[in-house]
């Protein structure tokens, strides 16, 4: 219900303001260029589900060898006591643990290419165990917010972008970064877990929670220890050698159980076209209408919102600047992408505005992006409460980016 409504308001709303700017500024082209929007998103949606389907069929393949190998289930098995507590619908031994570790893996690691396809297949996994296949399960939002909320340790695509923008320091964000998609991961996790009623302070749940953070203390520490040149080179040598070294194990375990692991991998692969047709509606869907509401100027009237109260307050407005980029990540990471690159041509890579805006882009993933594309994939149609916990993980995502921005930068 929540996602239709929004779905209908980003039309209905640039609509209304592609009106006034019509009868009271005289702009003829706006809506042109609204309609525009609908046939360049569209085939956006397309290409992006074209190029998923390689992805797609590549993994799914090196998954069905991991599951019938059973290193899925050696995941699995070590994941169990703590995701048992964050997902109690969920049968003990079900594979599912094992698909939603190597998702969330992949994800902090920043490989997005490689946790897609493994999102995917933990969304499937836990729709067969889903009661009702048009409405979204527990265990589905729970795992979607997680995904929304982005935790990633490594942004090393940000790092990227910062040097080839001239950064004295492309890597000054990392902290940042760190530390305000933790706080989003978090308030995600507590979101869905006060509307599910999941005890947070469950021993384990605080031990698993504890452990993990201090991982991430730890990780942060040692590459603090690095020069930019080394950080980059390091982050991503490991992110790719974890990568590779997975597949590896998949192929050796499933080797030694002398499973046939071609035949294997070819019958996994064939799911990926499959699902990757599957999700071309849903996406069509959702990024039409964003690109509508983005043609249309709204977006450009909520950040003018959003300065005047700011000023109205007397507080600082040059964050305002950055705002771009934090509305746009739930809605589309190409255009958050592009905010942020904006920002630091027109304000600089080092200046506060520039380090904000990347420090939001780092901060969270796309959230209507992902809702579409996972809950799509299985055909949900009843998203229930997790659009509202993925918009409030993203809400916490922009204070808490404000809040550390001012801490490192202003």
């Amino acid at each position: 219900m929540a996602l239709n409504v929004i779905w209908l308001a980003f039309f209905v709303i640039a609509f209304l303001v592609g009106l006034g700017k019509l009868i009271f500024a005289g702009d003829t082209g706006v809506f042109s260029a609204m309609i525009q929007s609908t046939f360049d998103m569209a085939k956006t949606a397309f290409e992006i589900c074209l190029g998923l389907t390689g992805v797609l069929t590549l993994w799914l393949g090196f998954m069905k060898v991991g599951e019938r190998g059973g290193a899925v289930e050696i995941l699995a098995r070590i994941v169990r006591p703590f995701f048992h507590r964050l997902f109690p619908e969920l049968p003990r031994d079900h594979p599912v643990h094992g698909a939603m570790v190597m998702n969330f893996a992949a994800n902090m690691l920043g490989l997005d290419n490689a946790a897609t396809p493994l999102g995917l297949e933990a969304m499937r996994r836990l729709q067969e165990l889903n009661p009702d296949k048009e409405r979204a399960s527990n265990a589905q939002i729970m795992f979607l917010v997680l995904n929304t909320s982005g935790l990633t340790l490594i942004p090393i695509s940000i790092l990227v972008y910062r040097a080839q923008m001239g950064a004295a320091n492309p890597t000054d964000v990392f902290l940042p970064i760190l530390l305000t998609t933790f706080f989003a991961t978090v308030g995600g996790l507590v979101a869905v877990a006060l509307v599910q009623r999941i005890n947070l302070f469950d021993p384990v749940i605080l031990a698993w929670l504890g452990g993990l953070s201090t991982l991430v203390l730890g990780l942060l520490w040692l590459l603090r220890q690095m020069s930019p040149e080394n950080l980059e080179v390091a982050s991503t040598l490991i992110a790719n050698l974890i990568l590779f070294g997975v597949i590896i194990g998949f192929l050796g375990l499933a080797t030694y159980r002398r499973i046939n692991v071609y035949e294997t991998f070819i019958e996994g692969a064939k799911e990926g076209f499959g699902v990757a047709i599957k999700i071309v509606p849903y996406l069509v869907a959702i990024l039409v209408a964003i690109g509508v509401f983005r043609a249309s100027g709204a977006m450009d009237f909520v950040i003018d919102g959003a300065r005047a109260i700011a000023g109205w307050f007397g507080g600082r407005t040059d964050f305002v600047d950055a705002l771009p980029t934090a509305i746009m990540k739930p809605l589309s990471g190409s255009g958050a992408r592009g905010m942020m690159v904006d920002a630091m041509q027109v304000h600089g890579a080092d200046s506060f505005t520039g380090r904000m805006a990347c420090t939001f882009q780092g901060a969270t993933d796309t959230t209507f992006y992902i809702i579409a594309v996972y809950f799509g994939s299985v055909g949900i149609r009843l998203t229930r409460h997790a659009v509202a916990c993925g918009l409030f993980a993203d809400l916490v995502a922009i204070v808490a980016g404000i809040f550390v921005a001012f801490m490192f930068f202003g």
